[in-house]
């Protein structure tokens, strides 16, 4: 059928779209092109996963040879919800931005700008539809050529500086995640990842060695693109140096498609039962732990509003790696919810964040009684730092809730305080923002209501955001049975 060809058609028509983009010299018909591709996308992503629930699981061959010689696809539920994820976060910080990209950049690097967007699209929805390691590798590479070019395209000081950082940190990632793919080649002589598979079951034992280390390599390679802890140290930078839309999009969807990569080569690849015997999720179960409260504590101690929200994703992907870690099927499932919830709620939480700093200042003082100037974009702001905090119905809640369950399953109840102890912290370094906003009469005093609010149009992209994040939470649990049916078939 025609729809099994829709993975490989969105990647192609973003990819083909960027590069029509520089041909043209109109910046609205630009944006156009980048905001109906990305809708296309969306669509078709959706047509994708109505299919696999009505037909189960397919692969989609490229050219004219099968595996393991030729590059395929597999596209099954977990697949089908990232994509429909990265394309619906992709819209909507698309939409926003047509309102309040000339603001950030110069005019003549609007296309650039655009284009690079739909590349760094195309290689998410790579890495996620993929079943080619090698491939994969291929989606790496030009996903951090295309966040370091929307990162420094701010063109200043910091952005440089931060793209510097993390192009130099993400190639010494790509180069271990390369050795760690010439080792299980050496070994297997299949890029194809269920062939690697079926060939490591039969002599891994014989190769114990290189296994672990190629092992190691992938979670030190990708650790470091996936901003696990304490090799998150290019993430607050980035973030905080970056214009306000390309922060949104990398928070939300950057670190997670290597994540769900991630997933894929420890469990397609290597297996559970290989992960489990080398002790791989030990060791990722407590850099998540880690990541979750020292990622809190470097919030706290940031001045610079942006920085806050920054390091807060630091402690964000530790409940992810967290859930990974618990080597459970809720747990998995659970660490996959909390990408979805997360998604939305980081992108809508850069941009209220950067729609206030452009009308006050950087840092968490300048925010005072902006409650009062911006009530719709702090209230916004607002719902989303609830979501973070875990007050019930919001996704932050369901995911901190269901890793908690994830984890008494898997006798670890010690967890549970970590998980607490993190959601203490994260009321530390949000209420002020909200508090200071809304009230106090020195902090209201001289403020004139409404008077920095933005046009309610370029309000309306982080209201569907929020939207969609509540959404999450309703549906938590048709999104859970969904992940948690995907995850048992992995054990």
């Amino acid at each position: 059928m025609a729809i099994k060809s829709f993975p490989l058609i969105m990647i192609l028509i973003l990819f083909i779209s960027s590069f029509t983009m520089p041909l043209i010299k109109n910046n609205r018909i630009i944006k156009s092109i980048s905001f109906i591709t990305n809708l296309v996308c969306l669509i078709l992503s959706i047509f994708t996963f109505d299919y696999v629930k009505v037909h189960g699981d397919f692969k989609y061959r490229m050219g004219h040879f099968d595996a393991p010689w030729g590059i395929e696809f597999k596209v099954g539920a977990i697949e089908c919800l990232m994509a429909i994820l990265f394309t619906c976060v992709c819209f909507f910080i698309i939409w926003y931005s047509m309102y309040s990209i000339e603001k950030n950049i110069k005019k003549m690097k609007i296309p650039f700008y655009y284009l690079l967007i739909n590349i760094l699209l195309a290689s998410f929805l790579g890495m996620v539809f993929t079943n080619d390691i090698f491939n994969a590798f291929v989606f790496i590479e030009v996903s951090t050529l295309a966040s370091c070019g929307i990162i420094a395209v701010k063109d200043d000081k910091e952005s440089i500086k931060a793209t510097i950082k993390y192009i130099v940190l993400s190639s010494l990632g790509s180069g271990l995640v390369l050795l760690g793919i010439a080792f299980i080649y050496s070994i297997t002589g299949n890029l194809n990842m269920e062939f690697i598979s079926m060939e490591l079951s039969k002599h891994w034992t014989e190769y114990r060695k290189i296994v672990t280390l190629s092992i190691g390599l992938f979670v030190i390679g990708l650790g470091i693109k996936g901003a696990i802890f304490p090799l998150h140290i290019w993430m607050a930078d980035a973030y905080s140096s970056a214009i306000d839309t390309t922060t949104a999009l990398l928070a939300a969807i950057g670190a997670k498609a290597i994540v769900i990569l991630f997933i894929k080569i420890l469990y397609r690849v290597f297996g559970y039962e290989i992960i489990n015997e080398v002790k791989a999720l030990n060791l990722i179960l407590f850099l998540g732990v880690l990541g979750m409260i020292m990622g809190s504590v470097f919030s706290i101690y940031q001045k610079n509003s942006k920085r806050v929200i920054a390091y807060s994703s630091v402690a964000q992907m530790g409940y992810i790696f967290l859930g990974i870690g618990l080597s459970s099927a809720f747990g998995l499932a659970s660490a996959m919810f909390h990408i979805i919830g997360h998604a939305f709620t980081k992108s809508a939480l850069f941009l209220c964040i950067d729609s206030m700093r452009e009308n006050t200042g950087d840092k968490i003082c300048d925010l005072r009684g902006i409650g009062k100037e911006m009530p719709i974009t702090l209230g916004l702001f607002s719902l989303g730092a609830l979501s973070m905090v875990g007050i019930p119905i919001l996704p932050g809640f369901l995911s901190k809730w269901n890793l908690s369950v994830a984890s008494i399953q898997a006798d670890k109840i010690y967890i549970v305080t970590f998980i607490l102890v993190s959601s203490l912290l994260n009321i530390v370094y949000y209420s002020p923002i909200v508090i200071n906003g809304y009230f106090g009469e020195e902090n209201l005093k001289g403020k004139v209501y409404m008077s920095k609010e933005k046009n309610i149009k370029e309000i309306i992209p982080i209201m569907m955001l929020i939207g969609m994040m509540v959404c999450v939470g309703l549906f938590s649990n048709y999104i859970m049975k969904i992940l948690l049916t995907a995850c048992e078939q992995i054990f």
